[in-house]
């Protein structure tokens, strides 16, 4: 059924704000003062590359990201479309534990349970209970109720924002934090720009927006007012954390707040409520495409085999998240090896491929050569700058 543009742009609203927001703060100290403008090119090319799901127009069967990127290199495509996604949506879960056990441990520290010879305490302990509660959440195979919860994201964005700001202004943190005076940090420009490029993930499910509007030529119109003011709410809590906590801001600025103050709490359970109402619509695809290859899940038992299939799904993003509780570094590599590709390298690279060179004028042509630059370059110096972190707190 066809949907409205106010409709659609609420679903884009949604698709765009997640928990990217809390670690702008922390990128703004990475990067310095200049980077800000770096978010706003970010989020000018993230836009651009959204708007290029128009190639949907080139064959009425093309419905999905995959179905894009088959239509312009055949099978390969759909694969290579399909992988990116997938790992990346499987990153974003497995975040979103890390974030819990994070923040829980925070508002409970010293939380310890004991069963025979296995303890487990403060941020793992956290992971694994959030865990068993998110388990039960992704054997639904209708996530209508869900999906109508997670709709409240943009609200609870808002409310976040809000709650830092009250915690500032009325609850004493005040705006003294101590900064570099250093413009443009270089070194930390590679980790700024893969958590930038993070928070403007929502590319996947731009076509199923594009293909929902009644009036498709209001698509672009749509997508600019999704993107101006989520870039306006992530630069507000960039430079709203980086005042208060100066290059003392964690990777998530909630966890810097005191958490015996009203807004701290009020911050902080907002945060927590987003992952545990996402966290099996973000799974569901994976899912879904590994049932698909698994004949008995479409024959007897199949109800079985799907419980199975995505209980193992959770208990392996736990884990990870065991594995590698290091949040903004995580987040900061989906976003340069991940997010990249999906939002910036893809979209242009089957853009061209169905359309071909030719047919795009000199301004496009150079809007989408400087994309494929910026791109390659925040992928390439992103993801080795990551994984040297991940890397360097593991050893």
């Amino acid at each position: 059924m066809p949907v409205g543009t106010a409709r659609t742009c609420m679903n884009g609203l949604n698709a765009l704000s997640g928990v990217g927001l809390l670690t702008v703060p922390y990128a703004l100290s990475e990067g310095g003062w200049v980077s800000l403008a770096l978010l706003a090119a970010v989020a000018a090319a993230c836009w651009y590359t959204g708007i290029l799901c128009r190639c949907m127009d080139a064959d009425d069967a093309i419905r999905t990201y995959p179905d894009i990127g088959e239509r312009a290199f055949g099978r390969t495509g759909r694969l290579l479309v399909s992988a990116f996604t997938y790992v990346e949506l499987y990153l974003v879960a497995t975040g979103f534990l890390i974030l819990e056990g994070d923040n829980l441990d925070k508002l409970f520290p010293g939380a310890r349970v004991t069963l025979g010879t296995v303890s487990l305490a403060g941020k793992r302990l956290f992971v694994v209970l959030v865990a068993l509660v998110v388990a039960p959440t992704t054997w639904l195979r209708s996530l209508g109720v869900l999906a109508y919860v997670s709709a409240t994201g943009v609200f609870a964005s808002v409310v976040i924002v809000l709650s830092v700001l009250w915690a500032a202004a009325v609850d004493g943190v005040g705006f003294s934090g101590r900064g570099t005076t250093t413009p443009l940090r270089i070194a930390g420009l590679p980790t700024a720009l893969g958590l930038y490029i993070f928070c403007y993930g929502g590319h996947p499910m731009f076509p199923t927006l594009y293909a929902s509007m009644k009036r498709k030529s209001q698509f672009p119109k749509m997508l600019v007012i999704c993107f101006l003011l989520c870039t306006l709410n992530y630069g507000a809590m960039a430079v709203l954390g980086y005042l208060m906590y100066g290059d003392g801001v964690l990777s998530q600025v909630t966890l810097n707040l005191p958490s015996a103050r009203l807004s701290s709490k009020v911050a902080i359970y907002t945060t927590l409520l987003n992952p545990v109402t996402k966290y099996a619509l973000v799974v569901t695809p994976i899912a879904a495409a590994v049932e698909e290859r698994i004949r008995g899940a479409a024959g007897k038992g199949a109800r079985a085999v799907s419980v199975a299939v995505r209980t193992l799904l959770v208990l392996s993003t736990v884990a990870v998240a065991l594995a590698l509780p290091f949040f903004a570094d995580l987040m900061a590599l989906v976003g340069s090896m991940l997010n990249v590709a999906v939002c910036m390298l893809l979209p242009c690279a089957c853009y061209v491929r169905i359309f071909g060179a030719p047919s795009m004028s000199s301004v496009e042509a150079v809007a989408i050569g400087g994309i494929l630059v910026l791109g390659s370059l925040v992928a390439v110096t992103g993801t080795y700058y990551s994984l040297m972190k991940i890397i360097h707190e593991l050893v």
